[in-house]
């Protein structure tokens, strides 16, 4: 029984300690409080309204419909953002976390991709200049070592 028992403790501790994704929410939600849904049925971002929330993985979302809400809640993985919601081109390029515009985006073999934008041009026309494929692969190798570090 002993046994049992602590095999179940050491079980829940583990659970409880083990490291969640850090998503980017600067603006206190994933994508800057846009409807992450909205990328996909709307084919551009729609800011989020405070009265449909939800948490996911830790993590605040905000959807611009009630519809949008529960098509999230009901397939979530199909709605998150790649690499926590950060500048996918950086996590690439430059093995780092670096905050995103949420205007600028691809949805690319049916997942969402955020990218940093500035005065100097944005991260989204670099990912589409250069070779995607090869970016995608390194970004995903990267992100395995960044995604439980808190930026």
């Amino acid at each position: 029984m002993k046994k049992y028992l602590f095999l179940f403790f050491l079980g829940i501790s583990t659970y409880l300690s083990a490291q969640k994704i850090d998503y980017n929410t600067k603006k206190g939600f994933v994508a800057e409080g846009y409807d992450v849904v909205s990328y996909f049925e709307e084919k551009k971002p729609v800011e989020g309204k405070n009265k449909f929330t939800t948490t996911y993985d830790g993590a605040k979302f905000r959807f611009s419909s009630e519809k949008h809400l529960k098509m999230f809640t009901e397939n979530p993985k199909k709605y998150v953002p790649q690499y926590g919601g950060y500048c996918a081109y950086a996590v690439a390029e430059r093995n780092t976390k670096m905050y995103i515009d949420g205007e600028a985006y691809e949805i690319r073999d049916g997942k969402l991709y955020l990218f940093y934008s500035s005065f100097f041009g944005s991260k989204l026309e670099d990912w589409q200049e250069g070779d995607t494929k090869k970016l995608k692969v390194k970004a995903d190798k990267n992100w395995e070592g960044l995604k439980h570090k808190k930026n």
